[in-house]
């Protein structure tokens, strides 16, 4: 029996070898500032949580760096988003309850 060797027909070597310039965008207008800003992401079909970056107004909590179990890190990320925050509330909640007035 004789296999049909036709191979992957495509053109990759030319797309491979083709240097843009600047005909290649020109007709393509530069999007303005505020597209990035207002812009939404999307994961899944689903509009991802927009997330502020910068200096809290208020500032109520301090970032920092610490270590972690991976079995407790596992277990807050597996209860979805808002895990940090959960580990927060339980070590309030400890706090409060041993806290010596």
């Amino acid at each position: 029996m004789k296999k049909n060797k036709t191979g992957l027909k495509s053109n990759l070597q030319k797309v491979d070898n083709h240097e843009i310039s600047t005909g290649d965008y020109a007709d393509i207008p530069e999007l303005p500032e505020d597209f990035f800003v207002k812009g939404q992401l999307y994961q899944n079909g689903k509009p991802l949580e927009r997330r502020t970056r910068g200096k809290q107004k208020n500032p109520t909590k301090k970032q920092l760096t610490i270590r972690l179990n991976n079995e407790v890190i596992d277990f807050f990320k597996n209860q979805g988003n808002g895990w940090q925050t959960r580990i927060n509330d339980i070590l309030q909640k400890y706090v409060d309850s041993h806290h010596i007035a």
